[in-house]
């Protein structure tokens, strides 16, 4: 029978010549973390270090590890650094120490955590992305200086927005806090919310994310903005929100997106491409209502200065009403008691001139009587030979007599006519016949 050992014999050599190798040596070593627990009783990490194949992702290398004491200290400090849980899929450069107990086999045991280096490949993927996209895409997406511009951004937000599209988790607490300030605003305004929920974390999950905003596209609907919203987390929970498929679609999308992703740090790419970037969902809806509320108030001024135009331009024609009103009074007054006065110098001359043509004719003939009784017989005959003659001429040039023969007799305003020039076009004429008076317009004159 062959000799044997203990396997505890054997482990011990292992031990033994491992500690001879390596020592008390630490090295620095390039990796991803996998199968990781943490234990808070004890504050102890157990996980997996992998290096994987570039291309087919085929793991080459794997080793477990685990961090207590200082080296879960430089964890935590890694993690308030970063903004990034030290979890599955973090790649990392960490100082290690190889050790090998019989009880618990082969493992790393960790040191320290290079915080630059993981926040640097973070950087070069964000900044490898950028890059493509500039290249790939320069139709919708230029830099200029340091801003990006983007078809997205070129979209004007409306006046008022509320009809809109949002994308999120429903089991996010930031979508909770989203609805719940806009459902409760002080102004009780009233929104229209289409909810496309899909899981926003998980790199993986970028295509799904990009298949919801083709859902919205083809629902047909008017949206006023397309809300991409999620709660805090880990630097690596919003790597999704850098993949190069989603900041495409986001910066040649048709609709204005709004981000509310949960982040304080760095903003991402879909920030970068979307209309309008703010840091949290609830900074989205305050965003929202502020802009509504802008409206509002614009509105109300509006609607004051209206009023106060109204008021003043009525109080004006009331003024110039008034104005006109006592003007007009005072000019029709004016001219009745011109048009009374004119009537009465005419009536009075109408009367008092054929009396003193009476008087006068009346002196005459007694002027005459007594030169007659003064004179010879025969100057007498004579004169009442032209008395008789006189009398004659007077009953022919009688105004009854000559109306009698077939004239008449035209008056404008109660005055004779005596040539065609007296008579304007559309004056007012009263034509006076032997018998009867004819109110007339002249229409037209002609001479002869």
């Amino acid at each position: 029978m062959e000799k044997h050992i203990k396997l505890s014999e054997l482990t011990t050599k292992i031990q033994r010549n491992i500690e001879d190798a390596f020592g008390s040596h630490a090295f620095w070593v390039v990796a991803d973390v996998t199968n990781h627990t943490y234990k808070a009783s004890n504050n102890y990490h157990y996980f997996e270090l992998v290096e994987k194949e570039a291309q087919s992702s085929r793991i080459v290398a794997k080793i477990a590890g685990r961090a207590w004491g200082a080296g879960a200290l430089r964890i935590t400090n890694f993690e308030r650094s970063t903004g990034q849980r030290f979890s599955n899929n973090v790649h990392v450069l960490v100082l290690v120490m190889v050790q090998y107990t019989p009880a618990f086999g082969l493992q790393l045991n960790l040191l320290d955590i290079d915080t630059s280096f993981t926040l640097g490949q973070f950087e070069k993927m964000r900044l490898a992305t950028l890059e493509l996209l500039l290249s790939r895409n320069p139709e919708f997406i230029q830099k200029v200086g340091d801003q990006y511009h983007t078809r997205n951004k070129s979209h004007v937000l409306r006046p008022v927005i509320q009809h809109l599209a949002v994308l999120s988790s429903d089991t996010s607490a930031g979508y909770q806090d989203f609805r719940h300030t806009l459902e409760h605003n002080p102004w009780n305004y009233k929104f229209r919310i289409d909810d496309y929920f899909t899981p926003v974390q998980g790199e993986a999950n970028a295509r799904s994310l990009v298949s919801r905003l083709v859902d919205i596209y083809e629902s047909g609907k008017a949206y006023d903005a397309v809300i991409l919203i999620r709660g805090g987390g880990a630097q690596t929970d919003f790597l999704i929100f850098d993949n190069y498929d989603l900041s495409r679609a986001i910066a040649k999308f048709p609709i204005p997106v709004i981000t509310g992703i949960g982040h304080q740090k760095n903003e991402t790419i879909s920030d970068l491409m979307a209309n309008t970037a703010l840091k949290t969902p609830t900074k989205v809806a305050e965003f929202i209502l502020a802009n509504n509320r802008l409206f509002e108030e614009r509105l109300i001024q509006t609607q004051k200065r209206v009023i106060i135009k109204t008021q003043q331009t009525f109080q004006f024609q009331q003024r110039r009403l008034a104005s006109l009103k006592s003007y007009f009074v005072s000019d029709v007054l004016g001219l009745l008691q011109h048009l009374q006065s004119t009537l009465s110098r005419v009536s009075g001359a109408m009367f008092v001139v054929p009396g003193m043509l009476l008087q006068n004719k009346e002196r005459s003939l007694q002027q005459l009587q007594r030169g007659l009784a003064s004179h010879t017989a025969n100057l007498i005959q004579q004169q009442q030979a032209k008395l008789l003659l006189y009398q004659t001429m007077i009953r022919l040039m009688d105004p009854v007599q000559i109306l009698n023969k077939g004239f008449a007799m035209i008056k404008i305003n109660g005055k004779i006519v005596r040539n065609e020039d007296e008579l304007p076009e559309g004056a007012e004429i009263t034509i006076t016949r032997a018998t009867e008076e004819v109110k007339a317009i002249v229409s037209s004159t002609t001479k002869r």
